[in-house]
C-alpha cells in the first residue's frame, strides 16, 4: 500500500467531486470512504489505475449517500452514469481546494485542519496528533470548517496571499506526533509551486527549505535551544540549501519581487556564511529594509534591529528598537540581547528574566531563564 500515493491523490479526487456538482463537505467524507475501501482491498491486488478507481469509488459512494438523502432532504442528485474517470483538470482542482481551505471566512486553525485533511490527506487522528489535541476535538473543527464552505462557489480567482499564510503557518507548526508537520508544507508548497509557477510560491518554498536546512543544528539531544550564532553549520542540509538557494534566484530573477522572497534572502545570506562571524549583515539589513518597505510588519522591524545592531553595533539596534511596541512577541529578548552586546548584563540579565516570563514556548523560556542566570553569575564589578 503506498501511503503516500494515496495522500496526493485526495484533493485530486475531491476536487474531481466538487467539479462534478457535490459540495465541498459531501465530496470529502466520499473521498475518505474510498481511502477506507482501498486500505482494505488494495492490499491484496492494486488497481491498474489507483486515482480512476478512487474517483469511480467516490463518486458511488457520493450518490449513495446522497440518494439516501433524498427523501429527507426532497433534492435529486442527476447522475448520467458513472463519469470515465480520466486525468481531467487535476492541477485546477486541487489549486481550487487550496483556495477553498483558505476561506476567509475560516479562522487560521480551522483553515490550516482543512487543509492538511483535504489537500494533504492526512487522517483526523494524525492532525490531532500533531496538534497535540484530542481527535474529537480536531473532528469538531474539521466538521465546523466543512460546514463553513459548504456551498462556496469559485466564480472568482482565490486568494493566493492567503493560502499561502495557510501554508506558512503549517510550517511554523514543526513537528509533533507521527506527522513532520514542516515537511508536510514544503510538500504541499512544492505542489501548489509547481501548479502556480507564481514567484511568491517560489519565495516561500525558498524560505521553507533553508529554514528546515538548519532544523538538525537547532536544538541539543535533550531539547535544548540553540541560537543561530552558536549552531554547528556542518550539521545544515547542504542539499536544502542549495535547492532553496536555486528557487529563491529563479525567483528573484523574474523581478517581482514580495515578502516571502525578501525573507528567503535574509535565509539565504545566513546559509551562505561558513561562520556567524562571516554573516554579511549590512546586506541583511538591505533585505530588511525591503521586507519592511513591503509589508511594513512591525516583526520585520524588530527583526531588522537586530540585523542593525549586529552591521553598526549595539547602540545603533538599541535605537531601532526604541521607536517599536514593547509588546510585540520577543522584543523583551531582542532588547536583552542588543542591551548585553552593549555591555550592560544588569540591564540584559533582568530582560532576559522578564522575556522568560513572557515566552511561549517551554524550550524558549528555558533557554532565556538560562541567558539571565548565566549573567547573574558573572563577578559584578
Amino acid at each position: 500500500m503506498n501511503g503516500s500515493l494515496l495522500r496526493d491523490l485526495v484533493p485530486v479526487v475531491i476536487g474531481v467531486l466538487v467539479r462534478r456538482g457535490a459540495d465541498f463537505a459531501a465530496a470529502e467524507d466520499a473521498v475518505q470512504d474510498a481511502l477506507v475501501e482501498a486500505v482494505r482491498t488494495w492490499p491484496a491486488g492494486p488497481p491498474h489505475d489507483p486515482k480512476g478507481w478512487l474517483i469511480t469509488v467516490a463518486w458511488r459512494k457520493f450518490l449513495d449517500a446522497a440518494r439516501a438523502e433524498t427523501s429527507r432532504r426532497n433534492r435529486e442528485i442527476r447522475a448520467d452514469g458513472e463519469p470515465v474517470p480520466g486525468p481531467g483538470r487535476a492541477g485546477d482542482d486541487t489549486l481550487r481546494l487550496y483556495f477553498l481551505c483558505a476561506h476567509p471566512s475560516l479562522t487560521p486553525a480551522s483553515a490550516v485542519a482543512l487543509t492538511l485533511r483535504a489537500v494533504g490527506g492526512l487522517t483526523t487522528r494524525q492532525i490531532a496528533q500533531a496538534y497535540l489535541v484530542p481527535e474529537a476535538t480536531m473532528a469538531q473543527r474539521i466538521s465546523r470548517a466543512k460546514r463553513a464552505v459548504a456551498g462556496v462557489r469559485f466564480d472568482r480567482p482565490g486568494d493566493l496571499a492567503t493560502v499561502l499564510r495557510v501554508l506558512y503557518l503549517v510550517f511554523n507548526e514543526g513537528y509533533s506526533g507521527d506527522v513532520d508537520l514542516a515537511a508536510e508544507a514544503i510538500r504541499l508548497t512544492r505542489q501548489l509551486a509547481a501548479m502556480t509557477g507564481d514567484e511568491e510560491v517560489a519565495g516561500l518554498l525558498a524560505l521553507m527549505l533553508l529554514h528546515h536546512a538548519r532544523r538538525a543544528a537547532r536544538t541539543t539531544t535533550d531539547g535544548r535551544l540553540v541560537p543561530l550564532a552558536e549552531q554547528d553549520r556542518g550539521r545544515w542540509d547542504t542539499r536544502l540549501i542549495a535547492e532553496g538557494v536555486d528557487v529563491l534566484q529563479a525567483a528573484l530573477a523574474r523581478d517581482w519581487l514580495g515578502e516571502y522572497q525578501a525573507q528567503a534572502a535574509i535565509a539565504a545570506l545566513h546559509a551562505d556564511a561558513r561562520t556567524a562571524a562571516e554573516t554579511d549583515w549590512v546586506q541583511i539589513v538591505e533585505w530588511y529594509d525591503e521586507l519592511v518597505r513591503l509589508t511594513g510588519s512591525p516583526v520585520a522591524r524588530l527583526n531588522r534591529a537586530v540585523a542593525v545592531g549586529e552591521a553598526d553595533g549595539a547602540r545603533a539596534g538599541l535605537a531601532a528598537l526604541a521607536g517599536l511596541d514593547p509588546a510585540l512577541p520577543r522584543h523583551t529578548a531582542v532588547a536583552a540581547y542588543l542591551h548585553e552586546r552593549d555591555g550592560d548584563p544588569v540591564t540584559a540579565a533582568r530582560l532576559y528574566a522578564e522575556a522568560a516570563a513572557k515566552a511561549p514556548s517551554l524550550a524558549e523560556r528555558e533557554h532565556l531563564t538560562r541567558q539571565a542566570a548565566r549573567l547573574n553569575a558573572r563577578p559584578r564589578a
